[in-house]
């Protein structure tokens, strides 16, 4: 194993953010976990974790974490893992534009102001590693999900922006392309769901019936799925690897889709995701 780096995690209140955290410290490196809830933080601290609150919704918030991490690490990032993400539901003429606001202030918008506030640090050390965690839904689009699908869409664009511009620095990008993960993110998806959409009012209500049971079924509602670990496996080879991927594939119907993309005609592939 590399000798030990200093890496900056969002989202680690659950999930593939805490497993992250918990993984990597193990393996001896110094790790910040964020979250964005008080409780997590402390939470976490009792867990004897370095852990400090992070909104990502939140300029103030993002730029006081940025400040606390600078102090705990005396201004050493070796990484950052942009890992944190929720899944607005809902069919694309349902969702109103405050509420595709609110998916990309969290997803994108955040996400972006961070690392930018962080990459003058790498600059200045002369290295570092940017790790963002995508979807199979940042290159193909299912449906109900088009507030997610956009702000992963858009966030590959920028981390794919970025590489480009950051060529020659030291500063290496890889993305991270999951797909079904075991964690708390349909219900988190279930909770915005009922506060964000108006079934009774849409054209789909009877489609929601079925997106409902879903959100709400326990364990596993798709094939395939991994537990959280599967992700953290991607994130310590795109931390250690003297060359790390610029690309992590992760679960079986992200190889799938990632295939199936680049040799079926369009119309094929929706014919297919239509029945997905």
């Amino acid at each position: 194993m590399n000798s030990s780096k200093t890496i900056l995690i969002t989202g680690c209140s659950s999930g593939i953010g805490y497993n992250a955290a918990v993984e990597l410290k193990k393996r001896g490196h110094s790790v910040i976990a964020t979250a964005r809830k008080q409780e997590d933080v402390l939470r976490l601290q009792q867990e004897g974790f370095t852990a400090i609150q992070l909104d990502l919704a939140d300029s103030n918030s993002i730029q006081l974490a940025v400040k606390s991490t600078i102090k705990l690490t005396d201004g050493k990032i070796d990484a950052l893992f942009n890992n944190a993400a929720f899944g607005q539901p809902g069919a694309v003429e349902d969702l109103t534009r405050d509420v595709l606001r609110f998916q990309f202030e969290t997803n994108l918008f955040g996400t972006h102001e961070l690392t930018n506030l962080i990459i003058p640090l790498m600059r200045q050390q002369g290295y570092g590693r940017i790790i963002y965690n995508s979807s199979i839904l940042g290159f193909v689009a299912m449906t109900y999900r088009g507030a997610y699908n956009a702000s992963k869409f858009a966030l590959e664009g920028l981390a794919d922006t970025l590489r480009l511009e950051l060529y020659g620095t030291n500063i290496h990008i890889s993305l991270i392309e999951p797909g079904p993960i075991l964690s708390d993110f349909r219900k988190n998806a279930f909770a915005l769901y009922k506060k964000n959409i108006n079934p009774s009012r849409s054209f789909h209500k009877e489609t929601y019936k079925a997106i409902e049971a879903r959100l709400q079924k326990e364990g596993p509602a798709a094939p395939f799925t991994l537990p959280a670990q599967a992700v953290t496996e991607k994130v310590i080879h795109a931390l250690e690897a003297k060359q790390p991927k610029k690309r992590y594939y992760v679960t079986f119907p992200t190889y799938l889709f990632a295939f199936l993309k680049s040799v079926l005609p369009i119309s094929w592939l929706d014919a297919l995701i239509r029945k997905v």
